[in-house]
């Protein structure tokens, strides 16, 4: 008699991990009660890791509904959960078409902050229905402000009304002092302080009389919801695990909403980079990772993962050479087992021009031995640095993406539709109801005002907007736009409102633009968002706070070739990698920036710029260094060519990590600069013009 065949064991989702990763993911399992830092290296599998934490979590009994994870964008929320999921999957050996357990509190932090505000409005005193300015909208509601307070009007230059909302933030999300700010970030509005002030108190009344939000709000009124004993105890004790990804980014904002949610630090799990900590501009405190062992009563338990798997040995070396030298760092060495028999590439070449031809050239030698466009990457500091080589791929018929543009929301059409959606979900919301107003054919500012006002002042602003007289030539498509309006404040019913007001709109759509029939594709795209989501309120909150990329009319002609260049600018490429990885002016000036060198800080974090470009490479890597560059200048010099330098942060002794390639590659081209000039000029030009007055 045969014995029956034991049960195939589900296979070990956690056998890949090495060993720092596993030490990560089972962290706290063994009753250590200590926060965690996962100082997660370039490549070094950061989100297998936090998946696998998460998952060995729920496997130890946690709860999802009680796991709070937090991200700085929805597509990677989303990452998250679908690797969790999968490792569950193989875990427990679900078949198929088994659904994993959901996470429904994984999410970035502006949208778990707007869910916990709404949550708990009626105890801090937000109305519930508050609805979310986007940033276009946000300075547009500071451009009146601006105005209503005489600034537009000054006999010197008041800031703009983009400069003003940047400042408003940057002291929001830093938590400095307005004056402080001024001096380290916008030394030239220095003098505006005391109107700066008075700007931002009537920021801040008319967003609350409005019932509206902004970006910095959903923080900002989450950190001191924080701030009372009862609502934090409540709310940490809604999540028994937190974890952060990316936590060098974050500002002093978001640390101190973490630090209040787990105090003692138990349940706290942070991912992050010190050595990649590049968005200062965007108040991110490099600080909060550096410091955070120390911020709770037992200082927090640190795992650094080294083994690198995206890059060759000598890229890393390269790159462990050039952040060895940042004064302050956790300590950790990349390391891997591919190794290369070629080094990167220090590049000399004469001047942006041969930069250009040099990596064209180099691409499509790269191209014809199997390396794909798609797999090369042209990055630099800054976009306009770009410019001569876009000029050279488009003469060579070289096809090329390059990453950034316009965002869907800051479409006329699209903010047009949105605008009538949160109107009616906030009739409070006079920048909505402005520009919704003026849709209507005969509407004019006059009258947007007039009704407006009318509006602000009545008990119910519904009423009021139904009581409305409007000019003669307007009555027809007032009228047909009130009872829409109407319908959509009354009777929500989602995703019906979405189609109720996109038909309304699509019929002003041809008064209003040339090119409808192109922004009706927009329009229809919007509609099918729509229908992902559950409510409208869920629909105007998630689609502002992480919009899709670009619009119709405004991305461009289709890309028809089956390859493409990518090119990107070095904040953009955070998160990426290619096989091959072109860095564009690797020079002083450029990196670091010379708008970039006031403070050690600043210089720090231009160093932290280039070793995140050097570690996007997988294969290749080649740093260009232009002996001339061009640089434009707002002056009465006017523009003017500067002799470079090869960058500081690759002083001789992180030169050796490199191969010198290009006709001055003898002594890093200052030796073959000398030994031309003493063999004399091409062109005597100074003889010549002497012998003019011989």
């Amino acid at each position: 008699m045969t014995a029956p065949t034991p049960p195939t064991a589900p296979p070990d989702p956690f056998a890949p991990l090495n060993d720092a990763q596993r030490e990560a993911a089972g962290h706290g399992l063994d009753g250590d009660p200590r926060a965690l830092l996962v100082i997660a290296g370039a490549g070094s599998g950061k989100t297998l890791t936090l998946a696998a934490r998460v998952a060995r979590l729920v496997l130890a009994g946690g709860d999802p509904q009680r796991i709070l994870m937090l991200t700085f964008s929805r597509r990677a929320a989303a990452e998250m959960e679908r690797r969790v999921g999968r490792v569950l999957h193989q875990a427990l050996g679900y078949g198929a078409t088994s659904r994993p357990p959901a996470f429904p509190w994984a999410g970035t932090f502006h949208a778990i902050g707007a869910r916990l505000l709404r949550m708990h409005a009626g105890r801090i005193g937000l109305p519930d229905t508050f609805t979310i300015l986007d940033r276009p909208d946000s300075e547009d509601l500071m451009a009146l402000a601006r105005q209503e307070l005489g600034l537009a009007a000054t006999r010197n230059r008041f800031p703009l009304k983009g400069t003003c909302l940047s400042i408003y933030s940057r002291v929001v999300n830093s938590r400095a002092p307005l004056g402080e700010v001024l001096q380290q970030t916008f030394p030239w509005c220095q003098a505006w302080e005391a109107e700066l002030k008075q700007l931002f108190q009537r920021y801040v009344q008319a967003k609350q009389a409005q019932h509206v939000l902004d970006y910095d709000d959903l923080l900002l009124y989450w950190s001191h919801m924080m701030s009372d004993p009862d609502l934090a105890r409540d709310i940490g004790a809604g999540f028994d695990q937190v974890l952060v990804d990316e936590y060098q980014d974050t500002n002093r904002l978001q640390a101190g909403i973490l630090l209040a949610l787990k105090p003692d630090g138990r349940g706290l799990t942070v991912v992050g980079d010190d050595a990649q900590a590049i968005y200062a501009f965007r108040a991110a405190d490099v600080r909060n990772i550096l410091d955070f062992p120390q911020q709770f009563p037992i200082p927090a338990r640190v795992v650094a993962l080294e083994r690198n798997y995206r890059s060759t040995q000598p890229i890393l070396d390269a790159s462990n050479a050039v952040i060895a030298l940042a004064p302050e760092r956790f300590a950790k060495r990349l390391w891997t087992d591919q190794t290369a028999s070629s080094r990167p590439a220090l590049v000399t070449v004469a001047d942006e021009s041969a930069q250009a031809q040099w990596v064209c050239d180099r691409v499509l030698e790269q191209r014809e031995q199997g390396l794909t466009l798609k797999s090369q990457a042209v990055l630099f500091r800054a976009s306009h640095h770009s410019a001569p080589l876009e000029l050279e791929l488009t003469r060579r018929h070289i096809p090329f993406v390059k990453f950034g543009g316009l965002k869907f929301l800051e479409a006329a059409h699209v903010k047009d539709l949105l605008s009538v959606l949160r109107w009616a979900e906030n009739p409070r919301s006079r920048l909505a109801g402005f520009r919704v107003a003026q849709l209507v054919s005969g509407i004019g500012p006059a009258s947007a005002r007039r009704l407006l006002d009318a509006m602000d002042q009545a008990t119910e602003p519904t009423s009021a907007l139904q009581a409305f007289a409007p000019p003669a030539a307007a009555r027809e498509a007032w009228s047909a736009f009130r009872d829409v309006w109407t319908a959509l404040r009354r009777e929500p019913a989602w995703p019906r409102d979405l189609e109720t007001a996109a038909g309304w709109y699509g019929r002003q759509m041809d008064r209003l633009f040339e090119d409808a029939t192109v922004r009706l594709a927009d329009i229809a795209q919007l509609t099918r968002l729509g229908a992902g989501y559950t409510t409208r309120e869920r629909f105007l909150t998630e689609l502002t706070l992480d919009p899709p990329e670009a619009t119709s009319d405004e991305a461009g002609v289709p890309h028809r070739d089956e390859d493409y260049l990518i090119l990107s600018t070095i904040h953009s490429a955070k998160g990426q990698e290619w096989k091959a990885v072109y860095l564009l002016n690797a020079v002083d000036g450029c990196i670091p920036s010379d708008m970039a060198t006031g403070h050690a800080a600043e210089i720090e974090e231009e160093r932290r710029l280039l070793y995140v470009a050097m570690t996007r490479a997988k294969q290749q890597l080649s740093l260009v260094v232009p002996q001339r560059f061009h640089i434009t200048q707002q002056s009465a010099h006017g523009d003017r060519h500067v002799y470079a330098a090869l960058t500081r942060f690759i002083p001789p002794e992180v030169a050796q990590q490199f191969d010198w390639v290009g006709a001055q590659a003898a002594d890093s081209g200052h030796e073959a600069a000398a030994s031309a000039t003493a063999s004399g000029p091409a062109v005597d030009v100074a003889s010549r013009i002497r012998s003019m007055w011989e």
